[in-house]
């Protein structure tokens, strides 16, 4: 279960959304290719705002004798990161291509979850940040 949850974790990292503007940018489809930078943009900056505000400890530092199975890459755990990226990343391409929406949505769940298996988040840092993302793809692709 843990090696993947962090395959999940992983695949979150930012990679994969690169590769879909690449891709976006590729296949011309302009419009995605502009929903994906502005949002993704927006989402970073009100998580980045989030994070440091609230200054949330992760599960390693508030809970004694409590092991995390990664070191995480900041110190915050308030909203989850990965968790808000991969909502945004499901609600923007659920839009364009919903016949996928099935296998995104288990994805976005999937790495959520694997934040809480490997140690780094708490469930409500998860909840928080699956509404973060989606909230700012749904914004988005109204004003798009």
């Amino acid at each position: 279960m843990v090696l993947l949850s962090r395959w999940f974790s992983r695949s979150a990292d930012g990679h994969l959304y690169i590769l879909a503007m690449l891709m976006a940018a590729t296949l011309e489809y302009w419009d995605l290719l502009t929903v994906l930078l502005v949002g993704f943009a927006a989402e970073r900056i009100i998580y980045f705002v989030l994070k440091n505000c609230l200054k949330r400890r992760r599960p390693q530092q508030a809970i004694p004798s409590f092991i995390s199975v990664i070191q995480p890459s900041d110190q915050f755990s308030f909203p989850s990161g990965h968790t808000s990226a991969a909502f945004f990343m499901c609600g923007v391409a659920t839009a364009f291509f919903p016949i996928i929406a099935p296998l995104l949505l288990f994805w976005a769940v999937c790495v959520g979850a694997s934040r809480v298996i490997i140690g780094v988040h708490f469930p409500s840092d998860i909840f928080a940040g699956a509404v973060l993302g989606y909230s700012v793809a749904l914004i988005t692709l109204v004003y798009r």
